[in-house]
């Protein structure tokens, strides 16, 4: 693909999110929601294989199903309530609709079916960019109708979305599928805090977004597609593997790495709402993450695959422009735990 429309699709793909997170009207959401789309499907599908070629249709597919749920619910609030604003939404049929579109374009259990095979097919770009930019339109619809989307459907599709999130990944091998179980775990969690607290879900998906971007920064710089080939990445850079092992780490929320703060205090809101059996429930499920988490991480740190290099460490290297930033960005998902007070403000 040529540089010059390569940049027009990532023009394309930035502007179509900000038409939909910046609109009040469904029919502008929509039709940012569409370019938003149409500007993924080529540099998914940019390797020309057949593998690309099926990710590219499955996600077309799925997001052409969910868009056409929202242009309908959004015709259904504007039948009976004669308003298309955004905010209005009235109508018991529309927003369990938009609910289920909503849940379907980000990849919310159970309708997550299309987002591992499409992460596997894609290339690692194109996997960070679905896993990451491609969220942002979604949620901010979520958070403009938060107040009327459906509370039970949203709590119960979280707490799906967090189980089959971890137990779905214990027995992968390949890291893109496991970062798309993660994605669909992470999403769980903010799809649980949705309907009872919009500025934690704001947070939540601005960490999430960091320590993506970090991991898969990380992953492609030492090109591992498979549990395997991270084991053999220590000779590569040591500092760069053990910035990986606690990218590894935060993304299973333990403390005091930043990615504890929102499961604590996401526990701590549901406690307050008197959820305490979900809250326990998803405590128990992020376990499920963890495990493989600190699975990617031994084999990252302390284990060495049989291979032909002899040497202890390698004594050139490739030089990487993406250095600056994916270094900004594994610090930031290490160390932001004391910032809590500030982001929450």
């Amino acid at each position: 693909m040529s540089p010059a429309i390569f940049s027009m699709l990532l023009s394309s793909l930035s502007t179509g999110t900000i038409i939909t997170m910046t609109s009040h009207h469904w029919l502008m959401a929509w039709i940012g929601l569409e370019i938003n789309t149409l500007a993924i499907i080529p540099i998914i599908s940019m390797q020309h294989n057949p593998r690309s070629t099926e990710a590219a249709t499955k996600y077309f597919l799925t997001q052409a199903a969910a868009s056409s749920l929202i242009l309908f619910s959004s015709l259904i609030n504007a039948w009976q309530t004669g308003t298309w604003d955004i905010t209005q939404l009235s109508t018991t049929q529309s927003y369990i609709l938009l609910t289920m579109a909503l849940s379907m374009k980000l990849g919310l259990a159970p309708l997550h079916f299309w987002l591992p095979e499409v992460i596997q097919g894609s290339t690692m770009f194109s996997a960070l960019v679905i896993v990451s930019w491609q969220k942002l339109a979604p949620m901010s619809l979520i958070y403009l109708t938060s107040n009327n989307l459906s509370t039970t459907i949203l709590l119960m599709m979280g707490l799906i979305s967090t189980m089959v999130g971890g137990w779905a990944g214990l027995n992968q091998t390949q890291t893109r599928k496991i970062m798309a179980y993660s994605s669909i775990a992470h999403l769980g969690w903010m799809a649980t805090i949705a309907s009872i607290m919009t500025n934690l879900l704001v947070m939540n998906l601005l960490i999430y977004l960091l320590l993506t971007m970090a991991m898969f920064w990380s992953i492609i710089a030492t090109k591992s597609k498979t549990i395997q080939d991270t084991s053999t990445t220590w000779t590569n850079s040591p500092y760069l593997m053990i910035l990986m092992m606690l990218t590894l780490l935060s993304l299973g929320g333990l403390p005091p790495l930043t990615g504890f703060i929102p499961k604590w205090l996401i526990l701590e809101q549901l406690t307050i709402q008197n959820l305490i059996p979900l809250a326990f429930i998803m405590a128990m499920a992020a376990l499920l993450s963890l495990f493989f988490y600190l699975r990617l991480a031994y084999t990252t740190t302390l284990t060495l695959s049989p291979n032909t290099t002899q040497t202890k460490f390698k004594w050139r290297f490739k030089l990487n422009t993406a250095s600056t930033p994916m270094t900004t960005t594994m610090t930031m998902a290490v160390l932001l735990l004391p910032m809590t007070p500030m982001l929450l403000a």
